[in-house]
């Protein structure tokens, strides 16, 4: 098992640097941000900073989107940023939810994003790739054939075999195992389907983790359930309720929503946060005592996760960091 964190831009430097050095020494592997360029600061800058502060952790956006930069400026992005660190560069990829839709702008298609996959690749390798308008191919003389990870997010089956056909991973924002296996179950089948090897491809949880009392643990992560909420608002509008392509003990629990701030996207203010019960919060984040961790990361792994991505935006991140290195991935690098 693999464990990350997930900074938003509102983190400092100085306290990113430092975050980002204790949670290495923590025995954490990988460092995620946020990219939502308008709501927060640029991601890939602090990346870079936290890159000179690291030596083992891989960074990468989680996640960014085919629409928010043009795609040789993306690929020379991530090349660059593969190479400043040695190879410990990955993205993690969307349709773009926050960075489109705060500009009125609609996310990506399916289609673009598993196009925008396939030619960012080639171009990181240092292949010759056509796209878009470009009157000429683009070639990066300088690329190294660094094969970038890409970590496709998802929820809906159509996303969710886009991401077996094309991705290396899969990125799921909900902590609860039977879902985990629900959407896993999905992308494999369709990279099986074409025929790819999925014995490498990897599955990622992420959601908050908190230490405490139930209720106080509650009150701190019920920002994201809503977050969530807006997924699979999107997938109910798509597929319905009852088509069965979506569980129900998904769909359910919006059924009280009522809509959704982007301006406050995964902040604690949102305004609709109403709907949100106590059960889904403890459903779909990792809380309470460090034995209710170990726990329930046991039950995720079990499912088939391969790594645990905490959301470090609910407070008391250096305890969380701390707490996580001392007792929990302990147990679960054994040996």
């Amino acid at each position: 098992m693999e464990f990350g964190i997930t900074f938003k831009g509102f983190v400092s430097p100085d306290r990113a640097r430092n975050l980002v050095r204790q949670a290495e020494a923590a025995g954490f592997d990988y460092c995620w941000f946020y990219d939502s360029h308008i709501l927060w600061r640029e991601s890939f800058v602090a990346m870079a900073m936290c890159m000179e502060h690291t030596k083992t952790m891989r960074f990468g956006p989680c996640v960014t989107n085919p629409n928010i930069r043009d795609w040789s400026l993306a690929a020379s992005l991530y090349a660059s940023l593969a190479a400043q660190s040695n190879g410990r560069f990955d993205i993690g990829l969307g349709r773009g939810d926050s960075s489109m839709r705060v500009m009125g702008k609609k996310p990506a298609t399916l289609a673009r994003l598993a196009e925008f996959t396939q030619k960012v690749k080639a171009m990181v390798r240092g292949e010759e790739v056509e796209y878009g308008e470009c009157a000429s191919p683009v070639k990066f003389p300088w690329a190294n054939g660094y094969e970038l990870p890409v970590w496709i997010g998802a929820y809906g089956p159509k996303a969710l075999a886009t991401a077996g056909e094309v991705g290396d991973g899969l990125i799921l924002q909900i902590g609860d195992p039977d879902l985990v296996k629900w959407f896993k179950d999905q992308a494999i089948s369709a990279g099986e389907a074409t025929g790819r090897d999925m014995s490498n491809f990897k599955i990622q949880a992420a959601a908050p983790a908190y230490f405490g009392d139930m209720d106080y643990c509650i009150e701190h992560t019920k920002w994201f359930p809503a977050m969530v909420g807006n997924h699979v608002a999107d997938i109910v509008e798509k597929y319905g309720s009852d088509s069965g392509l979506v569980p129900r003990s998904l769909t359910d629990y919006i059924e009280k929503r009522r809509g959704y701030d982007y301006s406050k996207h995964g902040q604690s203010d949102n305004p609709y946060l109403d709907f949100i019960t106590e059960d889904i919060v403890k459903s779909f984040c990792v809380l309470g005592t460090v034995e209710d961790h170990i726990a329930k990361i046991k039950d995720l792994e079990a499912v088939g996760t391969t790594q645990f991505n905490i959301y470090l935006d609910s407070g008391d991140e250096e305890e969380i960091i701390a707490n996580y290195g001392r007792h929990i991935i302990p147990e679960f690098k054994k040996g």
